[in-house]
């Protein structure tokens, strides 16, 4: 027995948050500039993100109670810190905080000045700035609201105490609205009557556009759906629609006008969940897209990298492909590795697949088999065309077969509609001066196209001849960390919030997957453990390269007396660049919840 007395709980590690720096300017606070001193006085929640990361999308749903319920004492500050070109378009970000609802102020950083600044590694990735300017805590990835919840009120009560709380009203003002009949639609499909279905995602509903594509027939949905984005036709007549931020399945009857919710419980889907069973019981996560396919419902599930199958005749849900790591791996479906997959089209032998953040064009053949035609994994992107094997696409989110076998890609980022050729292995540019384009439906011999970002849908004539592009070809700005040869110790910092712990009651609670591309980059270290640390050995011969670390946590309410204790699952996935040089570091921590000592 320990007679001595308990050790004090440690200070708060004090360091002084760097100032913030954009070169794109602030949106969503009138006009204003704002700099830390502003918001001193408050306690400030930064907000590491990038829209094309689901990820990010996510964690901004996760904050808006939050943010609602501390108001007058928290500044939620978004940082946007882009990882393709187009997301360094001023335009495009000041369409992504409208198109995602953020009602909070933004710094558009295009150079990632302040996620330099900050050394964050991740989209997302949260920071706490307590009221007198020092930051106190940093969190990569989702599952944090609650740890964070909990820091906000002990800073409310430290600092109402110092007397260096400020209350009152934040900086955010609100845009003023725009009127257009649709709002950043997603998605469409053409009802057996002849008139387009659209998902308009921004509005939370359905539209039906008369054939013209311009004149509204009716809305449809209003307070059901949430960010609705794909849909299908049932071979019923019905439309399966996916109820994308809901985490959820419907159908509409175009002739009665019911909308059914068929699948997923309104609540987000985390590792350890079940993944198949009754469909209404089973969690899902953003799903994005659906599409017919063999006598299923296949669904691009956009939020764990993964593509799952609704059998409505069982009313039963499952995982058709993927692990839930994210990056670029073919073969058989179940070791197959996506990036947010989020566009689908059904061919009699493959399902082809938008496969957004690794820019690629991929398909499923009838024996489960996972292929890439197009595309090399998370960090090039571009718009160059030609043979598949040099091609290049930026965030497409929508594929469409054409009738002569072909596909078109609804190549996002590149304002453009590309074309894919399998006879050929030849990839060409259709049309381009789209706007974000995010699918595309056949009407005779035109193809009409969602122009996302233009709020329209626009009806283009198949071109006989291909577009003519300068071709661009790009990797993401991160800079690459320097690493040193042979052995990297690799820290996942993890710290339990306050009234929480690591339950090790039915086996270990953490989780670290580590792999590399390429795959020659580790002699050691590589796979999966239950420790948040791992010793790497990289082999000199290999001069960069880019890490892999997927890691989770499941801390519970420390609470001896509650027998079921709340449990709080934080998981990350990082894709980290690394050079390997003489002088480079031998330890990497990633910071998952915590600050590094």
């Amino acid at each position: 027995m320990n007679d001595s007395a308990p050790t004090p709980a440690p200070r708060r590690a004090r360091v002084r948050a760097p100032e913030l720096i954009g070169k794109g300017g602030w949106l969503n606070t009138g006009g204003e500039e704002l700099n830390l001193a502003d918001l001193r006085g408050k306690i400030v929640l930064l907000d590491f993100w990038t829209f094309c990361c689901v990820n990010c999308l996510h964690v901004l749903d996760e904050l808006r109670d939050l943010e609602e319920k501390h108001r007058d004492t928290l500044v939620i500050v978004g940082v946007h810190s882009p990882k393709f070109v187009h997301e360094a378009e001023h335009q495009a970000v000041v369409d992504a905080v409208e198109r995602y609802e953020v009602h909070h102020p933004v710094l558009d950083d295009p150079e990632l000045a302040t996620w330099k600044q900050y050394a964050v590694r991740a989209w997302p990735t949260l920071v706490v700035i307590d009221p007198e300017g020092y930051v106190v805590a940093q969190h990569a990835g989702e599952g944090h609201a609650n740890a964070i919840r909990t820091l906000v009120e002990e800073l409310e009560a430290e600092h109402e105490a110092k007397g260096t709380l400020r209350r009152g009203d934040g900086p955010y003002v609100a845009p003023e609205p725009v009127a257009t009949d649709l709002r950043f639609p997603g998605k469409a499909v053409v009802l057996g009557s002849g008139n387009f279905l659209v998902s308009d995602t921004t509005r939370h509903q359905l539209v039906e556009l008369a054939e013209d594509g311009e004149t509204v027939v009716r809305r449809i949905g209003e307070g059901v759906f949430r960010e609705p984005q794909g849909l299908a036709l049932l071979p019923d007549g019905k439309v399966v629609v996916a109820d994308t931020v809901n985490h959820a399945l419907r159908t509409y009857d175009p002739g009665t006008g019911a909308v059914e919710l068929v699948a997923g419980t309104g609540k987000q889907w985390w590792q350890g969940s079940p993944t198949s069973g009754p469909a209404l019981d089973v969690d899902l996560s953003s799903p994005w897209d659906v599409a017919w396919w063999q006598g299923k419902v296949w669904i691009a599930m956009a939020g764990v990298h993964q593509l799952w199958t609704y059998d409505p005749e069982t009313g039963t849900v499952q995982v058709a492909a993927g692990t839930t790591n994210e990056g670029l791996v073919d073969g058989p479906a179940a070791e197959a590795w996506f990036a947010q997959p989020s566009g689908l089209a059904a061919t009699e032998d493959r399902l082809w697949i938008a496969d957004s953040e690794t820019s690629a064009l991929r398909y499923v053949d009838t024996e489960g088999v996972v292929h890439t035609a197009v595309g090399t994994g998370l960090f090039d992107f571009g718009h160059r065309d030609g043979a598949a094997g040099q091609a290049l696409f930026q965030h497409p989110l929508g594929v469409t077969a054409l009738p002569d076998g072909s596909v078109a890609v609804s190549d996002t980022y590149n304002h453009a509609l590309r074309r894919f050729d399998p006879a050929t292995g030849e990839v060409t540019t259709l049309a381009t001066d789209l706007r974000e384009p995010s699918d595309a439906v056949l009407v005779g011999g035109d193809i009409v196209v969602v122009e996302s970002a233009r709020h329209r849908l626009t009806r283009l004539r198949l071109p006989e001849e291909a577009v003519q592009v300068e071709s661009a070809a790009y990797r993401t700005q991160r800079e690459a960390t320097e690493v040193a040869p042979g052995r990297l110790r690799l820290d996942v910092v993890f710290q339990a919030p306050t009234g929480q712990k690591l339950d090790e009651r039915y086996g270990p609670s953490t989780r670290l997957l580590v792999s590399s591309t390429p795959p020659e980059l580790l002699r050691g270290g590589e796979g999966t453990g239950t420790d948040l640390f791992r010793e790497l050995d990289l082999d000199p011969e290999i001069t960069e390269g880019v890490l892999h670390v997927s890691a989770m946590a499941a801390s519970c309410d420390d609470d001896p007396a509650n027998e079921y204790p709340a449990c709080h699952v934080h998981q990350q996935d990082w894709g980290v660049p690394v050079k390997v040089t003489a002088d480079g570091v031998a330890r990497l921590p990633l910071i998952l919840a915590g600050m590094d000592g």
